[in-house]
C-alpha cells in the first residue's frame, strides 16, 4: 500500500511539474496560467490535463480496492488489531488529500479547456488588435508610457490589478490605465460598455429634522467602552438636543435642505490604530475626543442626514468599495458618500486603501482635529522647504477642511462640542447651594498633581479641596492627605460636585479640554496658570510633532498662553482667572477675590446644542471644497488684452479700510457673503487674527482671493516699487521700508495666522453672530 501511494504521489508531482512547463510564461512575472496571444499548443495542454485527471482517477480506484481488501480481513482482533489500523490512518489521510487534488485538477482542466476554446475562437480578432495595444503617444496623456512601464514591472505587486482584469498583457495594461485609472487615452477598439458600470446617482431627498435618537444609538454599535461612553452621553443630553433641533427648525422656516449621505469613520478607535482610548475610559483617560465625536454624531443625525458609522478598518473598506489587495487601485465604484467625517488616523487609513480615488474624493473629507492644522504645515512642498513638516501635516487639503475643538485660528473650521445647559430651577438651586470654600481640582490622572504641593498648600488655607483622581486599590501618593479624593466619578456625579463647588482649578494640563466649560456652566470660577513664555512646539514636548506651532511669530495660530486660551480670551473675568502660579502673592490674592465674587452659571452660545446644530448646518449647506477657484495668475502671464477685472472693493466712508463696493456684483454662491468683508492692514507685529479682533471682527481666509491683487495695494495708498508672486503663508503683504509688495502664489497657503516684523499684512475680516464666532451675521 505505501509503495503504491508513494508511486501515485510522485506521479502527481511529476504531472503537475509537466503541466507548469506547458504553461510557463514567456515574460517575467506572468502566472503559469496567464493566457497570452503567444500561447501555443492548446490541444497538447488540454491533453496533459486530461491524462493527469485520468491517472489520478485510476490511482483512486486502486486505493479504493486496497481499502476494501483491508476491511475484509480478519486481522482486527485483540491488541494486534489496533496496529494495522493505526498504520493505515496516514495512508487514509494521504488518500483524502490526493482525492481533493484530483478534484481541483479536474476543475482546472474544465476551466482551462473553456479558456483555450475561447482563445482559439477569438485568436484572429486578438491578433488583429495586437498592433492597437502599442503605447499611444498622446500629449494629453504625458504619463501614459511611464505608467505602462511601471505596470510591466510591478503589476503582480498588488492583487487588485488582477481583480480589475490585468493579466500581464500590453492590452490589459492599457485597458486598466484608461478605464480604471486615467493615465492613458481610451482605446478606440474597446467596447465602452465593457468598462465598469457607474451606478445611477442616489435619489436626492430632503433632510428633515429628527425627533428621536434611538436609531442613532443602534448605528453607533457596541463592543467598546468608548462607544458605550458616547451612547451614554447622547442619552443624557437627548432632551436638550431635541429642544435645540426644534428651535433651529423654526429659525430656518422650512428652508429646503438636501439630505447628505455621510460616513463617520472614527479612526483612533480602530484596532489598527491601537485604540489606546477605549481601555482607559474607566481609568481616568482623556475623554475630550469622545465627547466631541458623540456630539458630532448627535448633531448630524438630528439634522436629518443619512449616516454610516465605522470604528474598524474592515467596515471602512466595505463601505468605500475598496478592491481586494494592498490599496494601490481605485475604488470599485463611485464614492457613495457626499461627506466623510474622520480624524487623522482615519485619513491615513483612507489614503492607504483608496489608491487614486483618495486624491479624487479628498475634497469630501472633514477632519476632526483637536488642536488644528495651520496652512504652513498643511502644504507638503512648503512645509518641507520651510521646516514645518511633521508626522501629521502635509495633506494639501483646504485648511478649513480641518475642524477643531476650539476656535484656535479661523484658518480651520470651528466644530466644537456642547456643554449641558441649565434650566431656571437648576440655576436657582446652584445659586442657593454653592459652597464658597469648596474647590475641585482639574485632573483625573495622578501625574498631573505631581509637584503641585506648593499651590495646594496655599489653596488649602482657604478652601476644602476635592479631587477625582482614578485609583484601583491604594490612594495615589501624589494626592496630599488633606485632599478629599472621590476617585473617578460618573459624569452625572461629577456634575453634582461642580454644582456645589465655588472654584475649579487647573494645574496646566490637560490643554483645552471640555471640563472647564462644564465647570463654568455649573457656576464655578475657573482658575488657571498663565504660561510665560507661551507654550508651543518650540518649547513644549506636548505640541512637538503636531501640525501647529501655536506660536504667532512663526506659522502662528492662537498662542497657548494658558491652559485654556479660549476660556481666557473669549470668556474672561469674572468666570475665568488667569494668574502667574509662580507668584505666590498673586495666586493667593486671586483665591481671596474669587471667594468674594458672585458669579452665575455661564455657557457661550456656540457651546450649546443649538449653537452646534446651527454651525454644522451652515457648514454642510455652504462649504464646498470640490469646486475650487483658479489660482491667481502671475503678472508676467498677463497681457494688455488680458488684464484682471477691476477690484470689487472700495474705500470705506472714513477711508480707513476697504469694503465690498456697492456697484460690484455679488455671487450668491459665495459663502460667507461678501457684504461681511472688511479689509484692514496689520501692524508689523500683528497677525491677521489679532488685527481683525482689534476691530471687533474675525479673520476670514476664504476672502483672501479678493485681496490678492496689485490694485488692492493702490486702493489702500500703499506704494509698491515692485510686486512679486511667491509662496509664503504671510502673503499678501508689504515690506514698507523698501516698498516691496508680495502676492500669494499658492492659495492653500492663505493664512490668518502668523506675522513677521518685516511685513504689514493685508487682512480679510468679517463680522460674526453674537456668541457664534464661526458664522457671520448673514451666514445662517
Amino acid at each position: 500500500r505505501i509503495f503504491v501511494l508513494g508511486i501515485g504521489f510522485f506521479t502527481l508531482c511529476f504531472l503537475m511539474t509537466s503541466l507548469g512547463g506547458q504553461f510557463s510564461a514567456k515574460r517575467l512575472g506572468d502566472s503559469p496560467f496567464t493566457i497570452r496571444t503567444e500561447v501555443m499548443g492548446a490541444l497538447e495542454s488540454r491533453g496533459v490535463l486530461r491524462r493527469m485527471s485520468d491517472m489520478l482517477e485510476m490511482l483512486m480506484k486502486r486505493m479504493d480496492i486496497l481499502a476494501r481488501l483491508e476491511n475484509s480481513t480478519d486481522f482486527h482482533k485483540g491488541d494486534e488489531a489496533r496496529f494495522p489500523l493505526d498504520r493505515f490512518q496516514p495512508a487514509a489521510g494521504l488518500m483524502e488529500r490526493i482525492q481533493a487534488i484530483a478534484q481541483n485538477v479536474s476543475d482546472i482542466a474544465i476551466k482551462v479547456d473553456q479558456i483555450l476554446r475561447n482563445s482559439l475562437l477569438t485568436g484572429k480578432v486578438v491578433e488583429g488588435r495586437r498592433d492597437q495595444c502599442e503605447v499611444p503617444r498622446d500629449p494629453k496623456y504625458p504619463d501614459c508610457a511611464g505608467k505602462v512601464e511601471w505596470m510591466r514591472a510591478r503589476w503582480t505587486s498588488d492583487p487588485c490589478y488582477a481583480f480589475f482584469g490585468v493579466d500581464g498583457t500590453e492590452c490589459s495594461f492599457l485597458i486598466y490605465l484608461s478605464e480604471v485609472e486615467w493615465f492613458c487615452p481610451p482605446l478606440p477598439w474597446r467596447n465602452r460598455t465593457a468598462a465598469l458600470p457607474s451606478p445611477p446617482p442616489l435619489p436626492r431627498v430632503q433632510a428633515a429634522f429628527r425627533s428621536d435618537l434611538a436609531h442613532l444609538l443602534e448605528l453607533i454599535g457596541t463592543g467598546k467602552e468608548s462607544l458605550s461612553f458616547m451612547k451614554k452621553r447622547i442619552r443624557h443630553l437627548a432632551q436638550q438636543w431635541l429642544r435645540a433641533a426644534r428651535r433651529l427648525k423654526q429659525k430656518l422656516k422650512g428652508r429646503q435642505r438636501d439630505q447628505k449621505h455621510i460616513l463617520i469613520h472614527i479612526g483612533f478607535l480602530t484596532e489598527e490604530s491601537g485604540d489606546v482610548f477605549s481601555p482607559r475610559v474607566l481609568k481616568g483617560g482623556p475623554l475630550g475626543e469622545m465627547v466631541q465625536w458623540a456630539d458630532i454624531l448627535a448633531a448630524l443625525f438630528l439634522l436629518g442626514h443619512s449616516l454610516r458609522v465605522t470604528v474598524s478598518l474592515k467596515e471602512l473598506q466595505s463601505h468605500l468599495g475598496v478592491p481586494p489587495g494592498r490599496g494601490n487601485c481605485p475604488l470599485t465604484s463611485p464614492l457613495p458618500f457626499d461627506l466623510i467625517y474622520t480624524d487623522y488616523h482615519g485619513l491615513q487609513q483612507m489614503k492607504q486603501h483608496m489608491g487614486l480615488s483618495f486624491k479624487k474624493y479628498r475634497c469630501r473629507v472633514r477632519v476632526i482635529d483637536t488642536f488644528g492644522t495651520e496652512p504652513a504645515y498643511n502644504h507638503e512642498e512648503y512645509a518641507t522647504l520651510r521646516g514645518y513638516r511633521t508626522n501629521w501635516g502635509y495633506w494639501n487639503l483646504q485648511p478649513t477642511q480641518f475642524m477643531t475643538m476650539f476656535p484656535h485660528t479661523p484658518d480651520n473650521s470651528f466644530m466644537g462640542f456642547v456643554s449641558e445647559e441649565l434650566n431656571k430651577t437648576e440655576r436657582q438651586f446652584i445659586k442657593s447651594n454653592k459652597v464658597s470654600s469648596m474647590a475641585v481640582v482639574y485632573g483625573k490622572e495622578a501625574s498631573i498633581w505631581k509637584g503641585k504641593e506648593k499651590f495646594l498648600a496655599i489653596l488649602n488655607k482657604y478652601m476644602e479641596i476635592h479631587g477625582t483622581v482614578y485609583y484601583e486599590t491604594q490612594r495615589p501618593p501624589e494626592v496630599p492627605a488633606f485632599v478629599k479624593n472621590h476617585g473617578l466619578l460618573p459624569q452625572h456625579e461629577f456634575q453634582q460636585l461642580l454644582r456645589k463647588a465655588k472654584l475649579f482649578i487647573g494645574f496646566g494640563f490637560p490643554y483645552e479640554g471640555p471640563a472647564p466649560l462644564e465647570a463654568i456652566a455649573n457656576g464655578c470660577v475657573f482658575l488657571q496658570a498663565r504660561f510665560n513664555p507661551p507654550h508651543s512646539s518650540l518649547n513644549h514636548e506636548f505640541f512637538r510633532g503636531k501640525p501647529t506651532s501655536r506660536e504667532a511669530s512663526l506659522a502662528g495660530g492662537e498662542r497657548v498662553s494658558s491652559q485654556h486660551p479660549y476660556a481666557e480670551d473669549f470668556i474672561g473675568k469674572p468666570h475665568v482667572w488667569t494668574v502667574d502660579y509662580n507668584n505666590s502673592e498673586e495666586f493667593e490674592a486671586a483665591i481671596k477675590t474669587i471667594m468674594r465674587t458672585q458669579v452665575d452659571p455661564y455657557l457661550p452660545y456656540e457651546y450649546t446644542c443649538e449653537g452646534m446644530l446651527e454651525r454644522i448646518h451652515a457648514y454642510i449647506q455652504h462649504q464646498d471644497f470640490c469646486t475650487t477657484s483658479s489660482p491667481p495668475l502671475p503678472p508676467k502671464a498677463k497681457s494688455p488684452a488680458m488684464q484682471s477685472p477691476p477690484s470689487p472693493l472700495a474705500l470705506s466712508p472714513n477711508a480707513t479700510h476697504l469694503v465690498w463696493s456697492p456697484s460690484a456684483s455679488r455671487d450668491p454662491h459665495t459663502w460667507p457673503p461678501v457684504d461681511s468683508l472688511q479689509v484692514w492692514v496689520s501692524e508689523t507685529r500683528h497677525a491677521c487674527t489679532e488685527t481683525c479682533r482689534r476691530h471687533g471682527l474675525v479673520c476670514e481666509p476664504t476672502f483672501f482671493r479678493f485681496l490678492n491683487k496689485k490694485e488692492v495695494f493702490l486702493q489702500l495708498s500703499i506704494t509698491c516699487d515692485s510686486t512679486e508672486y511667491e509662496m509664503n503663508h504671510l502673503y499678501p503683504a508689504v515690506a514698507e521700508n523698501v516698498h516691496e509688495c508680495y502676492l500669494q502664489k499658492e492659495p492653500l497657503l492663505f493664512s490668518c495666522a502668523g506675522y513677521n516684523t518685516k511685513y504689514r499684512r493685508l487682512c480679510p475680516c468679517r463680522d460674526y453672530r453674537k456668541g457664534q464666532v464661526a458664522l457671520c451675521r448673514d451666514c445662517l
